[in-house]
């Protein structure tokens, strides 16, 4: 699932791979583009080594819930992804 980034992140930061946004509710409504929310669910690409005294707990093709404004976009080779501490992550799913 995971695509190859050939960005390697340094300490704690991680590469996560957004979720597609909702494009209908439960009920069968169709979501327009402008309410569509950004999503808080993504797949990390990559990890980087951690800190010192603190190991990475999160590692490639994780999925993860993270903060509604956690991370920097980024784009790269047409994809977008963002790019956080992990700390700035929640949960592993």
């Amino acid at each position: 699932m995971s695509s190859k980034v050939n960005i390697t992140p340094l300490h704690d930061r991680v590469i996560v791979k957004p979720a597609p946004a909702e494009e209908k509710t439960a009920g069968g409504i169709i979501i327009p583009d402008t309410a569509k929310e950004k999503p808080q669910r993504g797949t990390v690409v990559a990890a980087g080594p951690g800190k010192k005294d603190e190991p990475m707990t999160v590692k490639a093709d994780d999925v993860v819930l993270y903060g509604k404004y956690a991370g920097t976009e980024i784009s790269y080779d047409g994809a977008d992804y963002l790019i956080m501490r992990e700390s700035d992550i929640l949960a592993i799913m």
